[in-house]
């Protein structure tokens, strides 16, 4: 029996992954994250996309998430030094900058739950699995260290610390998982095709393009969506950079097209993100249309559309 901590820690997350009796708490909470967005209207999309990080051109809760991590690790190290200095002016010291440090890590904390249950909001099957579970170890480890907290305010200093040492291994299972949805279950990652077409290649035929109709076509095994708005034809690439999802059966929507899986909007103008849950742009291309088809190239990468 392989008992190498990577294989027991892979045998662990896969156990996660299979337990199907998470499943009613996983459709009630997103539901009920879904549902609060959807009250707050305007505002709720605005608040919904800083949180994805948008505004960012990656998530944000990666972002977020270095404040606890590393807020808690100097504060171990403090409570070490206090531990080993224990009673001297010295150890006093240490202690207050461990209590500074962990106060740090549970404001950072908070702000890196909110914006990744906005993000998992948009997760299914095994992802979503394992991001709940990510979540609650999450927040045991916020509890723990809230109660730690308290404890050195009233003096249990001894007991504080061991609260903390118990929040960091808690911790560390926790990053575990969510290392694991980003690199396994590639969560907040980029999935646009991202791959040159060198000088124009025909796409289609022009007649096949109606006004405000997304249409599908694959240019050396590109794929694209093509949008003819007020007599211009647009180009992007068709997989969604968020999680894949097939933009050629979205909607336009203004200047705009509507991935129909998770709702990202793209402007159709240079594939900027107009709202989330996507982070990255789509790739542009450039459309001309010669002798009854629509050509099409890569455009020049320029600003944030070339993210």
């Amino acid at each position: 029996m392989d008992a190498r901590p990577g294989h027991l820690a892979e045998k662990v997350a896969r156990a996660i992954e299979r337990q199907d009796r998470l499943v009613p708490a996983e459709d009630g909470l997103q539901r009920a994250v879904i549902a609060v967005y959807r009250a707050g209207g305007r505002g709720g999309r605005i608040v919904k996309n800083f949180l994805h990080g948008t505004w960012l051109g990656h998530p944000l809760h990666p972002v977020l998430t270095d404040i606890p991590v590393g807020a808690w690790t100097v504060a171990l190290v403090f409570d070490a030094a206090e531990a080993a200095a224990n009673g001297t002016r010295r150890g006093t010291r240490m202690g207050r900058r461990a209590d500074d440090a962990i106060g740090v890590g549970i404001a950072g904390a908070v702000a890196a739950a909110l914006a990744g249950l906005t993000d998992w909001q948009h997760t299914d099957g095994a992802s979503r699995r394992t991001g709940l579970v990510h979540a609650a170890l999450n927040t045991v480890a916020l509890g723990l260290y809230t109660g730690s907290l308290l404890l050195r305010r009233r003096g249990a200093r001894g007991a504080g610390r061991s609260l903390a040492g118990v929040g960091f291994g808690v911790l560390l299972a926790s990053a575990y998982l969510g290392g694991r949805l980003v690199y396994h279950h590639r969560v907040g990652v980029d999935h646009a095709q991202r791959r040159a077409i060198e000088g124009f290649a025909r796409a289609l035929r022009e007649g096949e393009l109606a006004e405000g109709q997304p249409r599908r076509a694959e240019v050396d095994g590109v794929r694209l969506v093509l949008v003819r708005r007020h007599g211009r034809i647009h180009a992007l690439g068709e997989a969604c950079s968020h999680l894949g999802g097939p933009l050629a059966e979205g909607q336009v929507q203004g200047d705009g097209i509507v991935c129909p899986w998770h709702g990202s909007r793209f402007a159709l103008e240079d594939g900027r993100v107009l709202d989330g849950p996507a982070t990255m742009p789509q790739p542009c291309f450039e459309a001309r249309v010669r002798d009854g088809y629509v050509e099409v190239r890569r455009a020049p990468a320029t600003g944030r559309a070339a993210a």
